[in-house]
């Protein structure tokens, strides 16, 4: 999908791993492209997926077809535009975002103008600002005794040293009962399961997804019935189990750091 508005010759190609859940697709990346939409109205706005098994499956269930970036880039070339932005909503630089950095380079001499916007994590402002952001939603559950779990997904990438950092800025912080861990990488749920129950003196757990969308691995991993989930994992250990599936694009806050990272591309175009 790629969409053209009025005649401009400016353009923001916003990137996304994607999701096959419609619903909460609108609610995260849909709404992190409406807010830079609003934020930035003489730019045209435009989407495109990473994951090619997403894009096929959408294609194929839904008759919904989003481009990929190589896609959206052709097209953008195709119609005319001269300064691009190119702003992944990827949660760190790990592998789906290095592969958008690669491809951003290859195509940098197609376009006046070029400029690749950071991920959400791995700024110092920005870590603070997410925690702020994560913690004030969730504050009515820190009562000192429900241990509050994200779930990231996690990377082979050296990146994914972010997820441990993040914990120990939460603890730093006085957000004890705050933890995190990872479907595909450390801290594991294993590793997790065991800081919980070191943590404190815990009669229940909240999971809820470090995921800019809730798709797959919130639905199943997380929430799901299976007895490999952390929903069930949790249960089996003793706890009493709430799970939010929310988005972290569903939160203002976070839109609004997607918003400032483009922006500051666009001051780099002046």
């Amino acid at each position: 999908m790629h969409t053209v508005s009025d005649k401009t010759e400016d353009a923001i190609l916003v990137v996304s791993f994607g999701t096959s859940y419609n619903d909460n697709r609108e609610k995260t990346i849909g709404a992190i492209e409406t807010a830079i939409a609003d934020a930035f109205p003489k730019w045209t706005v435009r989407r495109a997926f990473t994951s090619r098994m997403i894009i096929r499956k959408l294609r194929e269930r839904d008759g919904y077809r989003v481009d990929t970036v190589e896609e959206a880039l052709t097209h953008a070339r195709e119609d005319g535009i001269r300064r691009l932005v190119l702003q992944p909503t990827h949660l760190m630089d790990g592998n789906e975002y290095m592969r958008v950095a690669e491809t951003a380079a290859a195509w940098r001499s197609q376009f006046d103008q070029l400029v690749l916007g950071a991920p959400l994590l791995g700024n110092e402002n920005d870590d603070r600002a997410v925690m702020q952001i994560i913690t004030a939603d969730t504050q009515a559950c820190d009562d000192g005794e429900t241990a509050i779990c994200f779930m990231g997904h996690g990377s082979d990438a050296a990146a994914n040293a972010i997820y441990s950092d993040f914990q120990q800025r939460l603890h730093r912080a006085a957000y004890r009962n705050y933890y995190i861990g990872t479907v595909e990488a450390d801290p594991t749920l294993e590793q997790l399961l065991a800081l919980v129950r070191t943590g404190g003196n815990y009669k229940r757990v909240m999971l809820q997804p470090l995921m800019v969308v809730a798709g797959d691995h919130a639905h199943h991993d997380m929430a799901g019935e299976d007895d490999e989930s952390w929903k069930r994992t949790f249960e089996k250990a003793g706890y009493e189990v709430t799970c939010i599936v929310k988005g972290l694009g569903e939160l203002e806050g976070i839109r609004n750091i997607y918003v400032s990272h483009v922006r500051n591309c666009i001051k780099q175009m002046l």
